[in-house]
């Protein structure tokens, strides 16, 4: 057992754990935390309480004059004064210091060696301790005994609420981010993906200051030439489930960098979504939460500790966190060359996308920057047609940065590498949700891996008039008849007019950005 003195920080309690083995920090739940068991598979059940979820709302930034100008301010990056921040830490660290026992993970984000920073995290339960245990890179022995100063502090007091009458204060909830003093400080949420989370933030403003772009996107890598891939789609389009392919190994499932040496994962471990989780549809995720992983939330029977995946009583967000080496196609070290392909998943419930398409380097920043995708129908009376969903970059709740500066570096970085970008729906053919059919994943996996075999770069293409990228007309193993939406469609003149509304919708969104790129990418967009 090891004991850190972190009377620097201001943390006065003197039994402060630093890196326990899961072992260790099992045995710390179970004896000091209420409600936390084991499942029948070994996995560490443990709850976060009223929120189950991120607060996306009650996340600040310092606004400090060295980075003011830097920040895309707005409401994704809510600003918070320096006052009002070192009141918030004060108060944070007055909490933990009322602890008996408090637990310190020092690990590192980012596997690229040269380009990784070192994470400190101080928190007052063994569960967040395990969680960022698995999530972080787990430094070896002799790099925890020579680790130093840390380059990002998370103080996480998430069991003690925030001042609702401190300035700038909107609940008892409140994620404050320090870029200067790089500091976190969690109050009022036990929700250890905000942890995760505020180190992503903070990757997103660090790498792209030093010349690197950070992607929310999953990344795999051949298994026979090393060659690799990045798949970018915000929920529901099928990012996990294409990143889950056997025939390839995973480089991770949800953060990256892109630097100059090709592409790197930026966390340790895998946060996948546990809700319906069967071993038939997911073995390698469903095997993965064994003994030393967290599963957060679920239900699970009393008797035996068998949890139930399909139970959401508690909350439909239910969680397994564990290392990424759990899985059996996982490369370690989790980094790659520059990727050879660079794939934006959409689910488009409209039924207007083509199946697969080609973007230039300038279609790939209008495209990225957009972060499309749309959601079907849901049950509230009247409602009877999908809605168009924009994240930018597809990670917009986590950008430091105007979405231009990302866009940017990733377009550099197409050009200079040659990487092909390719845009995927996943959603409807034959007419929107309602009309038509969502399309057949075994035909989407067929294009996947045509796209992988460089089959789809010598592919016939027709150009679109409404969006103007290139359908790609043929693909192995797919039928050639759903190639082109136009032509699935009941009539043309359907199709045509979704097409002309949801080009509409595009424009309208991206006005919120055309500011901050060039002439050349606003003209890359769609012509309603």
């Amino acid at each position: 057992m090891s004991i850190i003195d972190l009377r620097n920080m201001g943390v006065l309690v003197e039994r402060v754990l630093r890196n326990l083995s899961p072992s260790a920090l099992y045995e710390e739940a179970i004896r000091h935390e209420g409600g936390t068991t084991i499942s029948d598979t070994g996995a560490l059940i443990a709850y976060s309480g009223e929120k189950t979820g991120r607060s996306p709302k009650d996340k600040r930034i310092v606004r400090e004059p060295e980075s003011e100008t830097d920040v895309w301010w707005g409401p994704v990056n809510f600003p918070l004064d320096s006052l009002t921040f070192s009141i918030n830490r004060e108060r944070a660290i007055d909490y933990l210091n009322t602890r008996p026992t408090l637990y310190c993970i020092d690990a590192f984000a980012g596997w690229e060696p040269a380009t990784r920073i070192k994470v400190r995290v101080i928190c007052g339960r063994p569960y967040h301790a395990l969680f960022m245990h698995n999530m972080l890179m787990r430094p070896t022995d002799a790099e925890l005994a020579d680790f130093g100063t840390p380059d990002l502090t998370i103080f996480n007091a998430g069991a003690f609420p925030a001042n609702r009458h401190t300035t700038g204060m909107t609940s008892t909830t409140s994620v404050d981010l320090s870029l200067n003093r790089r500091e976190v400080v969690i109050l009022g949420t036990e929700y250890a993906g905000e942890m995760k989370k505020a180190v992503f933030t903070f990757m997103n403003y660090w790498l792209p200051k030093h010349g690197i772009l950070s992607m929310h996107c999953s990344a795999t890598a051949s298994r026979t030439t090393g060659e690799s891939a990045v798949l970018f789609g915000l929920s529901g389009t099928g990012k996990t489930t294409l990143s889950a392919d056997p025939k390839r190994l995973i480089v991770g499932d949800d953060e990256h960098g892109w630097s100059d040496t090709g592409i790197f994962n930026i966390e340790g471990g895998c946060y996948a979504k546990a809700v319906y989780l069967t071993r038939e549809a997911e073995p390698q995720i469903f095997d993965a939460l064994k003994f030393g992983a967290v599963l957060e939330n679920v239900v699970y029977d009393q008797a035996h500790r068998h949890v139930d995946f399909a139970n959401t009583t508690i909350t439909e967000n239910t969680r397994g966190a564990f290392p990424i080496d759990f899985l059996p196609n996982a490369k370690i070290p989790c980094y790659a060359g520059h990727p050879s392909h660079v794939i934006f998943l959409t689910c488009d419930a409209f039924g207007v996308l083509p199946p697969v398409s080609r973007l230039t380097p300038e279609q790939a920043e209008y495209h990225f920057i957009s972060g499309y995708t749309a959601k079907v129908a849901g049950t509230e009376v009247g409602v009877t047609e999908p809605s168009a969903t924009f994240s930018p970059c597809f990670g917009g709740p986590f950008l430091v940065w105007h979405p231009g500066k990302y866009a940017d570096l990733l377009a550099s970085r197409i050009r200079q590498h040659q990487a092909q970008v390719w845009l995927v729906n996943t959603g409807w053919t034959g007419g929107p949700h309602g009309v038509g059919s969502r399309m057949k994943l075994a035909n989407t996996r067929a294009m996947i891996d045509a796209i992988y075999a460089g089959e789809l770069a010598l592919a016939p293409v027709q150009r679109d008039p409404t969006f103007g990228f290139d359908i790609v007309t043929r693909c192995p193993n797919v039928p050639t008849d759903v190639m082109l939406p136009r032509s699935t469609w009941p009539t043309a003149a359907a199709y045509d007019q979704a097409a002309r509304r949801l080009a509409g919708l595009f424009q309208q969104n991206f006005t919120t950005y055309a500011s901050g790129v060039s002439e050349a990418v606003r003209q890359a967009g769609p012509v309603a």
